[in-house]
């Protein structure tokens, strides 16, 4: 900038002095000079980058689906259509079995996560989306056609390793190619887009009990999204910061260009050579995330999914028809409104991520979590009128999906991206994202059991005290990103040596 101030200064006394338009000249100068420094200063279009996020949340949408239609798959329904082993119901049981078909999911996404972070960086974000899609079409296929058990195990096992895959490179994506400014808003499209997915599994699932082989027209469907976002992804911008990672500046100069306009191209491009160490092309080890300076961010980032997941909130995503109709509430009604307060919550914290910020959304939705789950508990207690427990059931119940919307369930997906530095960005994701399905699994499968035998209010009480525990973490450990690009974020996180 100063550059060029000098430069228009240097013109003006080149000018010769009989030169009667040099006013007129510096006067045009000093306007283009003003008109360069706004240029600078004005924010991107969100406009022109937005198309492009809602391509990307097309696997939030399959996440949400698969992870919804699965509340429809309860064991015993599905003895009535297929052929069960009577050596699972033998070894685990009914109640253990119901487990495992959700639970064998939740397996292939850990193993999809696992390697989520390899395939972003070896193959970039856009074929990252590719090889998620791709399981979660032939799981779902496998599913729909399949006669029994073991079949619709494998389709689960397959369409999870799609869902492992793609929340960690969705968060990438949204993260590296949004503008500051609405990169929050983006990231909230996130969560927006697995709710929308969940109610639609909600009512596309409504006929399953009622019309002969419905279920198998639900798996189907599920295709559809899947392919469009194979190809749709084709025709998105793949991401600058994976382009200049591997050295291909011109790419990512035309990416920026794509993204947020050509005014922006080379002040974005100067941005990401200030963090140019020279080792961006070398491989990551595992013993980097675990020990030395990226310890702190991944740990961080650990924890976060950690308490997320003990929070409780898939198990009540996953069982909420079952802790329902305990209640005395219709299963579907109740689906219903938790999907309304989750989209609900969802949308709230779209609008105040880049207002209010990340932390102060993580701090009041945990705090918000646990005082939810202190009236499940009063629900629970002897000493409750039953029309009282009830309503405190089923008001705790939506209130804590409501309060997990606005922080706890958006942010951590998009906090992490911007926190760790642009050369183990992936992969740390992928990590923090494992941590995320292992929790994730012994939830899925072992909820009902705890629930039988610690009862509800115990198991309520240990949920409570792990969002309070969250509470202080973020306090302590948690740093705002609103506003500030990834370069700052990660200046100011991992100085320069």
């Amino acid at each position: 900038m100063w550059g060029r101030q000098r430069e228009s200064y240097s013109m003006y006394k080149r000018m010769p002095s009989r030169d009667n338009t040099s006013v007129v000249d510096v006067e045009d100068n000093s306007a283009h000079l003003l008109e360069s420094m706004d240029l600078e200063t004005t924010n991107p279009s969100w406009r022109l980058s937005f198309p492009y996020v809602l391509v990307a949340t097309l696997s939030s949408f399959l996440f949400g689906y698969h992870l919804g239609f699965v509340c429809y798959l309860k064991l015993k329904w599905l003895m009535n259509h297929l052929k069960a082993s009577l050596l699972i119901l033998v070894l685990v049981g009914i109640p253990l079995a119901e487990g495992l078909v959700v639970s064998t999911c939740l397996a292939g996404a850990l193993v999809g996560c696992l390697f989520s972070g390899w395939i972003a960086d070896e193959f970039g974000r856009r074929r990252a989306f590719q090889l998620c899609a791709l399981p979660m079409i032939i799981g779902a296929a496998v599913s729909a056609i399949t006669g029994n058990l073991m079949g619709m195990l494998l389709g689960r096992f397959l369409v999870g390793i799609g869902m492992g895959i793609g929340p960690p490179v969705a968060s990438l994506y949204v993260t590296e190619v949004s503008p500051s400014h609405v990169r929050g808003t983006y990231g909230g499209f996130i969560q927006i887009a697995t709710c929308l997915g969940l109610m639609a599994a909600l009512f596309i699932g409504i006929p399953v009990k009622e019309i002969s082989g419905w279920w198998r027209i639900c798996f189907w469907i599920a295709t559809i999204p899947a392919g469009i976002l194979a190809l749709a992804i084709v025709f998105c911008p793949e991401s600058p910061h994976w382009l200049h990672k591997q050295g291909r500046s011109a790419e990512a100069e035309m990416e920026f260009d794509r993204l947020l306009g050509g005014a922006h191209v080379k002040y974005s491009m100067a941005e990401l050579s200030k963090l140019d160490r020279g080792d961006d092309t070398e491989t990551v080890k595992l013993e980097e995330l675990l020990h030395g300076r990226h310890f702190r961010v991944v740990f961080i980032g650990s924890t976060l999914f950690a308490l997320q997941q003990l929070s409780g909130i898939n198990a009540i995503f996953y069982f909420s028809s079952s802790v329902f109709k305990s209640a005395g509430v219709s299963s579907k009604l109740a689906n219903v409104f938790i999907g309304i307060a989750n989209l609900s919550g969802s949308v709230v914290a779209m609008t105040l991520m880049d207002k209010l910020g990340r932390k102060v959304l993580l701090q009041w939705s945990f705090f918000g979590m646990a005082a939810s789950m202190a009236l499940q508990v009063s629900a629970s207690s002897s000493y409750m009128p039953e029309s009282g427990a009830l309503y405190l059931s089923v008001g705790g119940m939506l209130l804590f999906v409501l309060t997990f919307a606005l922080g706890a369930g958006p942010v951590p997906g998009l906090l992490l991206p911007e926190i760790f530095p642009s050369r183990i960005r992936a992969k740390a994701m992928a990590v923090c994202m494992s941590v995320h399905w292992v929790i994730n699994f012994f939830v899925g499968l072992l909820f009902l059991q705890l629930l039988e035998q610690l009862g509800s209010q115990l198991l309520y009480s240990m949920f409570a005290t792990f969002c309070l525990m969250a509470v202080v973490f973020v306090k302590r450990n948690v740093v705002e990103t609103k506003g500030k690009s990834l370069q700052e974020i990660e200046i100011s996180l991992l100085p320069q040596e």
